[in-house]
């Protein structure tokens, strides 16, 4: 099954959300994760996958474009803008009914854990799992 870009719907709650009723910036990233997450879940993967090996965020942006405020719902549309040997760069678009709300990117490098973090290849079985979310499957 092809997911070259995965759609994650949710809901806004109302601890996300301001003194002025609108979802607070950091939420976005926690959004952008959890869509992230779930196209690895799509995948047959997970994120946290048991061994040594991690995938701390190195570079995060945002640009805003209309506010989300509580009890509305959107949707997140993720996809793998570039992977290499070592690290997967994510870009995401925000919708509320089908309007941009936001536009992001996220890059992850997958490290070792142990005794400390150092970057390293990722496993050929997960690049095999996350290759139809790069578009050229």
């Amino acid at each position: 099954m092809a997911i070259s870009e995965f759609r994650y719907t949710r809901r806004v709650q109302f601890a996300e959300t301001d003194l002025a009723g609108v979802v607070h910036f950091s939420w976005y990233f926690r959004y952008m994760e959890e869509a992230e997450h779930a196209l690895w879940r799509e995948a047959g993967l997970s994120i946290a996958p048991p061994g040594q090996i991690g995938f701390p965020r190195v570079a995060a942006a945002v640009d805003f474009q209309a506010p989300l405020r509580f009890e509305d719902v959107f949707e997140v549309h993720v996809r793998i803008e570039a992977i290499t040997r070592r690290s997967i760069r994510y870009a995401h678009r925000i919708l509320k009914d089908g309007q941009p709300v936001a536009t992001g990117t996220m890059t992850a490098v997958c490290v070792t854990r142990d005794p400390e973090l150092r970057a390293t290849e990722i496993p050929d079985s997960i690049l095999t799992r996350l290759a139809p979310a790069t578009g050229a499957s």
